[in-house]
């Protein structure tokens, strides 16, 4: 990888400052625009400013921030906002410092967020503790840009003591804070933005989006690997395209080797949306909200660009941060680096007895999985019933899940999920928002626990039991992340995500499905490992119908 010296970039320069696209010369001196000068013998390429992805947990691509910038910049990404909440749940602030501290070691800017929600809840096991003393540290330091989305929301509409005393925090360093409000609208939705919220990724409706924005409130047009948002509120940039910015939440490895930010641009250009207005949308606005100090191709800027083929394919051809050229013709050109591997595991081996489930009743409550969506549903169903056990019905799709504390020993917590379509084995993931406890799912209660154990001998993880066959895919880094080359875990992933889907799922994302079935903050139905919990009203509920 070359330092950024001097050189020249000659086409189609797009300037999002004066809405107009400028045939010219690009002169990078040191890292910086030094000019720009018009001139009509150009390159075909376009240069347009690097894209930013607006919110994005880095830990759910598997990957520790080095290697995500070696993915992400082949598609033109240049920045991210990135919310460390899944490693802060498991390290505290030291993990936080983990990933701020790897992600320098690359030329690609990182911009985290101070964790507000850890733990997430009160109901459930998480290795550490972010209080407000320690939110106060964080958000002192010029290296956290705001404070990550405040999931708690029933604690901002009650006015919890801890809640507010956080948001206050934020504001004393004047840094914008994210929301995290699924389905919140009216008088709720405005209590919650009048707060000091001012950006919420949750909207899965246009009726939802409207509301909140209404009340002043920015909107992330989500696109991740599980979560898919983008078809149902694209019409916004039609009516308000200074209140949305573009981001992918959670984007798991194989899927960040396809793409990133880039494929929203080209599917919004694709529908007839007005290039630059998509272009501001997915960098000046994220740049303004934030106050993010990336380049957007004026003289004095930072030299952070991408060149492009045309605005309609959108093939990026290079990618530049400060000037250093971080990838080219899809290949990266940011080297790897060596990286240390801090977790914390304690659980033990279980047994099938532990995770069994006698039949006191003849009706279960079961958490109903929909597919591109983080959101359940609940339906009662009819007990199974074996040798006096509750156990999964493969023939009506109704199976076992556990989620077990990772953090200490202590005894699973068992439910019942439709909608995994699973027929045989079982899968296992340490990857369990927000707490990341040991989660699993599976046709017997032999298989899942063969699939947890899998993952105690590795220390964190994803598996995957198929008979006798055993998979694992292991995360030391907290469980949740791999430091080995990012492309070959994106391929050790996609192995793993065919395998899960050769048991009978027919989900687009099993694992990341799987991972957000313990986030307790999004109803309706979940399960901690303290036990089944109905987010609608904000208590556990029992398994067991009366």
């Amino acid at each position: 990888m070359k330092d950024s010296g001097e050189f020249n970039v000659s086409g189609k320069v797009v300037d999002l400052v004066s809405g107009k696209i400028i045939p010219g010369i690009v002169t990078v001196k040191d890292g910086r625009i030094a000019s720009i000068q018009p001139s009509q013998n150009v390159d075909k390429q376009y240069i347009v400013p690097g894209l930013i992805d607006a919110h994005v947990h880095i830990e759910s691509s598997m990957l520790i921030p080095s290697e995500f910038a070696r993915l992400a910049s082949v598609h033109g990404t240049v920045a991210t906002v990135s919310d460390p909440h899944e490693i802060a749940n498991v390290l505290g602030i030291d993990g936080i410092h983990y990933m701020i501290n790897n992600g320098k070691k690359v030329p690609f800017k990182f911009y985290f967020g101070a964790s507000s929600c850890v733990p997430a809840t009160g109901f459930e096991s998480s290795g550490a503790n972010i209080g407000v003393e320690q939110i106060d540290e964080l958000m002192s330091s010029s290296e956290i840009k705001y404070m990550s989305e405040m999931m708690n929301f029933p604690g901002v509409l009650f006015h919890d003591e801890q809640v507010m005393q956080k948001i206050a925090v934020a504001k004393k360093y004047n840094k914008p804070i994210d929301g995290h409000a699924p389905g919140l609208k009216g008088d709720d939705a405005r209590k919650y933005i009048e707060a000091g919220i001012t950006t919420d990724h949750e909207c899965f409706t246009m009726e939802e989006a409207l509301d909140k924005i209404k009340y002043g409130m920015k909107i992330q047009i989500r696109e991740g690997s599980a979560a898919k948002n983008f078809d149902a509120l694209i019409g916004l940039l039609h009516t308000h395209p200074d209140m949305v910015l573009f981001c992918s939440d959670d984007k798991h490895p194989n899927d960040l080797v396809k793409g990133h930010i880039n494929q929203l641009v080209k599917r919004a250009i694709g529908l007839g949306y007005d290039p630059l207005l998509v272009l501001k949308s997915c960098i000046i606005n994220p740049i303004k909200h934030y106050k993010l100090d990336v380049g957007i191709l004026q003289p004095g800027d930072d030299a952070d660009f991408i060149l492009v083929d045309n605005l309609d394919d959108f093939n990026i051809t290079e990618t530049y941060v400060n000037g250093i050229l971080i990838a080219k013709n899809g290949k990266t050109c940011i080297d790897s680096v060596n990286e240390s591997e801090p977790n914390i595991f304690k659980a033990e081996k279980i047994t099938p007895d532990e995770i069994a489930i006698p039949a006191t009743s003849s009706g279960i409550k079961v958490i109903k999985a929909f597919d591109g969506q983080l959101i359940t549903g609940k339906m009662i169903a009819e007990a199974k019933v074996e040798k006096g056990n509750v156990v999964s019905d493969t023939d009506r799709d109704i199976l076992k899940m556990i989620v077990m504390n990772r953090y200490k020993k202590a005894a699973p917590a068992k439910a019942f999920i439709h909608n995994f379509g699973i027929k045989h084995g079982a899968i296992a993931s340490t990857v369990a928002h927000d707490s990341h406890n040991i989660i699993a799912l599976g046709a017997t209660d032999e298989d899942i626990v063969k699939a947890v154990n899998l993952l105690v001998d590795t220390r964190g993880g994803i598996s995957v039991i198929d008979g006798e066959e055993e998979h694992v895919l292991p995360l030391p880094v907290a469980g949740l992340m791999s430091a080995d080359d990012g492309y070959k875990t994106a391929a050790a992933y996609e192995k793993m995500d065919t395998l899960a889907k050769k048991l009978g799922s027919q989900l687009k994302a099993p694992f990341m499905t799987l991972s957000f079935m313990a986030l307790l903050v999004i109803p309706d139905l979940k399960l901690s490992d303290e036990g089944l919990f109905d987010g609608t009203k904000f208590a556990f509920t029992e398994l067991m119908m009366d």
